[in-house]
């Protein structure tokens, strides 16, 4: 599986009010591995994204964004990507708020390897489940 990598600047954004990741709509973008992120991107616009004209709806379902004895625990539905045509490959899927003016970058996931999708097939981005996509404490 796999794991979770923060932008830097994540955390400064949560502490400046530009996330609110209980409300927000959360997508996810998809690099190829010439393109990889960098923990110091901080925008959209800091990536090449590969082309999403035959696949389906990217934007994230939140499950959960409360807080337990302190630690606050943001909860995601898996999404699957289902491809309508060829699929450019792709390595990197990175969530970022969409809602943010900026459209400012929260993580990514590196899955080691290029992955390719063909007309009908899909895709799951894998959340980490009940563990959720990040806690603090």
């Amino acid at each position: 599986m796999a794991s979770f990598n923060k932008f830097n600047s994540f955390v400064e954004a949560l502490a400046e009010k530009v996330h609110n990741l209980g409300a927000d709509t959360l997508t996810v973008a998809l690099c190829a591995a010439a393109n990889a992120p960098v923990a110091t991107n901080t925008v959209l616009a800091n990536l090449t994204q590969i082309s999403y004209t035959n696949l389906s709806a990217r934007v994230i379902t939140t499950t959960s964004s409360a807080q337990t004895s302190g630690t606050y625990k943001l909860t995601l539905t898996d999404l699957v990507l289902t491809a309508s045509g060829a699929v450019a490959t792709f390595r990197y899927v990175v969530v970022y708020n969409d809602t943010a003016t900026n459209d400012e970058l929260i993580g990514w996931y590196d899955y080691g390897s290029d992955v390719t999708l063909a007309s009908g097939e899909t895709f799951t981005a894998d959340f980490d489940g009940s563990a959720g996509l990040l806690q603090l404490v």
